[in-house]
């Protein structure tokens, strides 16, 4: 029997490229997404539902139409500074969204979620490479929103027999390989995209925040994953998760760090040009280097990072951008 999946937030980046994964692994899709931050023409694998995940009817009534075996949680604000600027938005958006969604499951018994989770839970590691028994212990309203869900998960998993798998996401980088999505924020925020545009268009420079950490080049280490090596985890993770009902948590990185130098150097070769580059000061709170630790998702899964080469996340990353370019 073919299973069905329903993807909140299915026409955003990483979202979209989730729904490919399902759908090529022979799951029905079906999206739901209000597209205030998605993107219509990247719902392509199955139908869209359009509303608000804090709509508790119209949820109700896309789990009670399509009956999903599986929902896979992605709506969810995601900027950092903005979280702290405005962080009503992402309790009320990302924390209280999920609980509306949860209810709904409930209602409809629909007991198994996939959500998409981030390593800003953990805050300023102690240790690296970090691995899911780090204190959590975030320092920006977007990592509290996503904790605190990860916490709920595991009370209605109690309480209700909800089976979960938390998935925290290091550097999500990167394009589909087939050209069919990319990356699209509004606005743009992460290092690559932001990298690429500064070797394409001289009036829009890349800013370094900090040239003064403790790293071998003073800049600052990131783990950046492919955002198909994300998906095929999802599939893996809900594959896992109908067979075995519980509450897990796991991180999605690649155990190899990359700096925003080496970064840098890796999109000239891509490009053939050198970004513009100005150096500017760090961000509050922002550690010196986030490195993940796979080994859960080895053992569990049987996942490990097959495309997340720094060379080839950057490729995928700029022939999307050539054929898609922003404003």
């Amino acid at each position: 029997m073919t299973r069905t999946v329903l993807v909140t937030g299915g026409a955003g980046y990483v979202g979209s490229h989730c729904c490919k994964a399902f759908a090529s692994a022979g799951w029905n899709v079906v999206t739901l997404d209000n597209l205030s931050r998605g993107w219509r023409d990247a719902v392509r694998w199955g139908p869209l539902v359009e509303c608000d995940v804090r709509d508790p009817l119209a949820v109700r009534e896309a789990l009670e139409t399509h009956g999903p075996d599986l929902v896979a949680h992605f709506a969810a604000f995601a900027y950092v500074g903005e979280s702290v600027e405005n962080p009503a938005i992402y309790y009320e958006n990302n924390t209280a969204g999920t609980l509306a969604l949860l209810n709904a499951m409930r209602a409809t018994g629909c007991r198994h979620i996939l959500f998409s989770s981030t390593c800003a839970s953990y805050g300023i590691p102690l240790h690296v490479p970090i691995d899911e028994s780090h204190p959590q212990a975030p320092i920006n309203p977007y990592g509290w929103s996503k904790m605190i869900i990860e916490r709920m998960l595991e009370d209605f998993g109690r309480a209700y027999g909800i089976g979960s798998v938390s998935l925290r996401y290091f550097n999500a980088a990167g394009a589909d390989p087939d050209g069919e999505i990319g990356e699209r924020h509004d606005p743009e925020t992460h290092a690559i995209p932001l990298a690429i545009e500064a070797a394409r268009r001289t009036d829009r420079p890349f800013t370094i925040l900090g040239t003064d950490f403790p790293t071998a080049d003073g800049s600052a280490i990131r783990d950046y994953i492919h955002v198909n090596d994300l998906a095929r985890a999802h599939v893996l993770a809900g594959e896992m998760l109908l067979e075995r009902r519980g509450t897990h948590v796991f991180n999605l990185g690649t155990g190899v760090g990359t700096s925003v130098l080496e970064l840098i150097e890796a999109v000239k070769r891509a490009a053939g040009r050198e970004p513009v580059v100005r150096r500017g000061e760090r961000r509050a709170g922002d550690p010196a280097r986030l490195v993940a630790s796979f080994a859960k998702a080895e053992r569990e899964l049987g996942w490990r990072p097959q495309q997340s080469d720094i060379d080839f996340i950057i490729k995928t990353a700029l022939e999307w951008r050539d054929r898609h370019p922003p404003a």
